[in-house]
């Protein structure tokens, strides 16, 4: 595949609960960034982040004796959003650099939101090989690839707009030239996928949602939008509690017995809200639970592996257009000048976050730093030469503009691929309490997976007091577990949390990290 294509994405794998229902705090946190930062941002020396493990609530010591670990392979600090900063709830080796693998994108996000905008879009453009007369295009589409990749419904959305700019039926091929699917089905993508959200079970990629039902959410006419799923079992019922308007997010969980009062055993419970202007969008894949069954018609349906240019082909022929030829993935090849049809798409920076923190994907997690390194004309780095250079100066000097000194935070790829890329604990939740104050908070939140909702969680924390309050971004290397967010606590307060455990055996952390994320939830 060329350079971008590293990951495909699962249509609409990612999915978010409305942030602002599990924090209605949000709104009124948000104030000036300046105000927020200075007070985030207090000497160094002023915080608990040293505590020894003799002055560690008893709980958490007991939390990680369970580990089987050394404690000097724990680092965690956890403060509220609220307040001066200088209290933590809990810290432990937080002024210490420890590994700080897919955590590292939370750093890219709020950079990327901070100095490009949470309206910032990136640009993508297609053209046509041939005249386009009465809608039939008689030659090729071809879609070239832009600074970052192209998300399932982004592009479900662009072939959309294609159709009402006058294309019905292309009579060549569609040509990625130099395209990245940013889908978590590709190969390349998939395992990094899946380790992250069962870090200790192994996975095959070709075999990865084999089975599983799609979630897909689109606008509807009266006060509910419509909520289709695909496969659909005969004895499931879809409850449908995602109203029209205020915003573009949703997410699927299936009823627990004890909130079922009526109706068939097995409920598919779909929240959010979703306004007209958000289009479709496949929200979750979920499970089928025991006892589902399926038509005879929908046997072999189920969703599967989805390689580029079959998925490509299915979102045209979805739009309602006809392609005579077939979908052809190439290199980067010398552009036409000029031609007789070109499309553009726009998209959102948040779309992108959703789908580099919900799936964890380093291809997008590398783009969006590239993307930093702004050339002065307001032009992006993209791969020009000296860019990566030039986005890693970038991030530096935005750091410092965080309150932060060099040493706290070092960020190379922007993925956490590098083992190079390392932090301290309390200087990510510095970071996360300066964004909590400020007007991007709403897309992070957004991006980021839900315990025991969706993304790299899904399978994590889904049964305690943590499930649904906390919005972390995972973090996995062969001797790293890791997370960092926020976190709701039953008290109603938010807090900010960075925990990692680095240890040759750290996947035996996994469930130690879990278990200080519900002890947050109970007792802050």
């Amino acid at each position: 595949m060329p350079r971008h294509s590293a990951a495909h994405r699962a249509l609409g794998i990612a999915v978010c609960l409305v942030a602002l229902l599990a924090f209605p705090e949000a709104a009124a946190a948000r104030g000036a960034k300046a105000h927020a930062r200075a007070s985030a941002a207090p000497a160094h020396g002023a915080r608990a982040g040293e505590s020894r493990r003799n002055d560690l609530p008893a709980a958490v010591s007991a939390i990680l004796r369970s580990s089987g670990l050394p404690a000097s392979s724990f680092a965690f600090d956890v403060r509220p959003v609220d307040g001066d900063g200088r209290a933590s709830l809990v810290a432990y080796h937080a002024e210490q650099p420890f590994l700080l693998a897919s955590t590292t994108k939370v750093v890219t996000s709020l950079a990327a939101l901070d100095l490009l905008g949470p309206e910032h879009r990136w640009r993508t453009s297609a053209y046509a090989t041939g005249p386009v007369v009465g809608g039939r295009l008689a030659g090729n589409l071809v879609i070239v690839g832009g600074t970052v990749g192209l998300t399932g419904s982004e592009l479900r959305r662009w072939f959309a707009q294609m159709r009402s700019e006058g294309v019905r039926t292309i009579a060549g091929d569609i040509v990625l030239d130099d395209v990245a699917l940013l889908h978590e089905l590709d190969p390349k993508q998939a395992a990094d996928t899946a380790a992250e959200r069962a870090p200790d079970a192994p996975v095959d990629a070709r075999t990865y949602n084999l089975g599983k039902l799609l979630v897909t959410v689109r606008p509807g006419a009266g006060d509910r939008a419509v909520v289709a799923l695909k496969p659909s079992p005969v004895n499931v019922r879809v409850v449908n509690d995602v109203a029209m308007g205020g915003g573009c997010a949703a997410w699927a969980r299936w009823k627990t017995a004890d909130e079922i009062g009526s109706g068939p055993p097995l409920q598919l419970w779909v929240r959010g809200r979703w306004r007209a202007d958000c289009g479709a969008d496949d929200i979750a894949y979920v499970a089928p639970p025991e006892g589902a069954r399926f038509g005879p018609e929908l046997g072999d349906s189920r969703t599967q592996s989805i390689a580029a240019p079959r998925m490509v082909a299915e979102l045209w022929a979805e739009a309602g257009g006809s392609l005579q030829g077939h979908v052809v993935v190439r290199d980067a090849t010398s552009r036409p000048r000029a031609s007789r049809w070109s499309s553009e798409l726009l998209t959102p920076v948040g779309e992108v976050l959703r789908e580099m923190n919900k799936t964890s994907n380093n291809e997008a997690a590398r783009s969006v730093l590239l993307s930093l390194a702004g050339s002065g004309d307001g032009t992006e780095g993209g791969l020009r030469v000296g860019a990566l250079k030039a986005a890693q100066e970038r991030m530096r000097g935005w750091l410092r503009g965080q309150g932060l000194h060099d040493g706290d935070i070092t960020v190379v790829l922007g993925s956490g691929q590098s083992r190079a890329e390392r932090g301290k604990p309390r200087a990510l939740v510095d970071l996360l309490r300066n964004a909590w104050h400020s007007a991007e908070s709403q897309t992070l939140l957004d991006s980021l997976p839900i315990a025991g909702v969706d993304g790299t969680l899904v399978h994590r924390m889904t049964h305690g007091a943590a499930t649904g309050q906390a919005y972390l971004k995972t973090g996995t290397l062969s001797d790293t577990r890791a997370l960092a967010g926020y976190v709701r606590a039953k008290s109603g307060r938010i807090y900010a949390v960075s925990m990692i455990v680095t240890d040759p055996q750290a996947a035996k952390g996994t469930p130690a990290l879990d278990s200080l994320v519900e002890w947050v939830v109970t007792s802050g």
